[in-house]
């Protein structure tokens, strides 16, 4: 009797650790998996974004999701009879969402850095950013040196976040308690700049110039960018295994930009005639 309740004990531990293993051995698959023909059958695909984003994904007051990222996915996929299905997600969570397959893409002014490359694939870059300093001129901050003793803010998850960590001698080593605030989105970053809560947030500066155009009180701020900070290269990310949707979306870019859709969205959103992709990866 006791030689069957122990094995009924061990049979009770071991269960769940297989199913552990079989959940990770599935979520392993699914990252390896081409998805495209899966993606055609039902017509959609779901991309993951955070509407806060102006202006690559945001909502209008009349919460319509618009935005050049919306445009550009809308214009590739209507290539191949594909609806874009936008969902709202915790950009902290990005790749985690992406992972377990709650979305397809990450399509939201999102960069490429090493330790992204690590656990997404890539598609060919659509647009260069870079990361800028917004401050307010009553502050008398002229460059990344004025803030020492300064409280800053970034977005959590953001490339403003990463590029703190990787070049701490420009800005984390300056600031107050060396460590930033961090917010889940860009408004509530600038909800407290302009409280003076904080006095600096780095941030996108695709972000930064359009949030700035559209205030009533434009020239009350002022951007800074430093050389020593590489430029962001925008790309589309990934699971591994989609190289098939990775090469249609990559083939959809090019007919746009030799069509000129591209360079008539860029218009649309930065007032340049910009045509510009980067080469395929």
């Amino acid at each position: 009797m006791r030689k069957a309740k122990a094995w009924v004990a061990l049979v009770c531990l071991f269960i769940p650790l297989l199913m552990l293993g079989g959940c990770e051995s599935v979520t392993q698959r699914a990252n390896h998996e081409d998805t495209w023909s899966r993606i055609q059958r039902r017509h959609k695909v779901i991309i993951g974004i955070d509407d806060s984003f102006v202006p690559m994904g945001f909502r209008q007051k009349n919460g319509k999701l618009v935005g050049y990222d919306v445009d550009l996915a809308r214009a590739v996929f209507k290539q191949y009879g594909i609806k874009v299905d936008f969902q709202t997600i915790d950009w902290s969570m990005k790749e985690t969402e992406l992972k377990n397959g709650t979305i397809d893409l990450l399509w939201n002014g999102y960069s490429v850095t090493p330790q992204r490359q690590k656990k997404v694939a890539f598609s060919r870059v659509y647009l260069l950013n870079k990361q800028v300093l917004v401050t307010k001129k009553k502050d008398h901050i002229n460059n990344f040196k004025d803030m020492t003793g300064k409280t800053l803010g970034v977005q959590n998850g953001s490339t403003g976040m990463t590029m703190l960590d990787e070049y701490p001698k420009l800005l984390k080593d300056r600031i107050k308690n060396h460590k930033a605030v961090l917010y889940d989105t860009f408004p509530n970053a600038f909800i407290d700049l302009n409280a003076n809560r904080i006095q600096g947030i780095l941030m996108d500066e695709v972000y930064a110039n359009y949030y700035i155009q559209h205030q009533a009180n434009k020239n009350a701020y002022s951007t800074y960018s430093s050389s020593k900070m590489p430029a962001d290269k925008f790309a589309v990310g990934m699971r591994k295994g989609d190289k098939t949707l990775r090469k249609k979306i990559n083939q959809g870019l090019e007919r746009l930009q030799k069509n000129g859709e591209l360079r008539k969205i860029n218009h649309k959103w930065f007032g340049t005639n910009s045509n510009y992709l980067g080469p395929t990866k």
